[in-house]
């Protein structure tokens, strides 16, 4: 079954619950991450609640999950492969959701431009779910609904492409796939897929492993 995830509109930057944008919670200690080409701190994309994933998508127990925090360098697009799950452009991170905290701002490069913030979207958006019986992700996204498309939970990945599951590096399987995202509503605040891309992001979590890479 197509999870569809819709937009529900503004919500607090530090919600705990599935969102776009905002800031990331995790644990005290927790360190943002860097992009491994230009050392700059990375895009707080969106986070997953796992446990939804369960609810909505069967994909096992639903609670106590954690939660999926998705990042990516937009400090110079294009020139850090932020699309490629293997060449440290990007970030997923498998997180307990117990004792989650607002993840404190990374310092900025000296030369960077305060007023077009690299670490955050600038919009923070709230995310429902429809459920789309019978219906793959090219076509639900289509179906009219109360909110516009955010992507997906759960499900099969929509490519844009081909496939390109990532292997877990801790078991060698193919990983399980958790979301695809879309670039988002506002063109000010959307996200960098490459104009008009999707993002698909796994989670291996018996491994604690996570991968994130976007088509276009």
């Amino acid at each position: 079954m197509t999870i569809l995830m819709t937009d529900a509109g503004p919500v607090a930057p530090d919600a705990l619950l599935t969102r776009t944008g905002g800031t990331p919670l995790a644990p005290a200690g927790t360190a943002w991450p860097h992009c491994a080409t230009c050392e700059g701190p990375m895009q707080f994309l969106a986070q997953i609640l796992l446990d939804d994933l369960g609810r909505h998508a069967g994909t096992g127990a639903s609670d106590g999950r954690g939660l999926l925090a998705l990042f990516m360098c937009r400090n110079n697009p294009g020139g850090c492969q932020e699309w490629s799950p293997r060449a440290g452009g990007n970030r997923a991170l498998l997180l307990p959701a117990e004792g989650a905290r607002p993840l404190p701002l990374p310092d900025l490069d000296e030369h960077a431009d305060e007023d077009d913030d690299p670490r955050l979207l600038g919009a923070v958006r709230a995310v429902s779910h429809q459920p789309a019986p019978g219906t793959g992700y090219a076509r639900a996204r289509l179906r009219p609904t109360p909110g516009r498309p955010l992507g997906q939970l759960g499900g099969e990945p929509g490519w844009l492409q081909y496939d390109e599951t990532p292997e877990c590096p801790g078991c060698a399987r193919p990983m399980p796939f958790a979301a695809q995202l879309e670039e988002g509503p506002d063109p000010v605040t959307a996200m960098n897929f490459g104009g008009g891309g999707s993002a698909y992001a796994f989670a291996c979590e018996p491994c604690d492993h996570a991968a994130f890479l976007w088509q276009c």
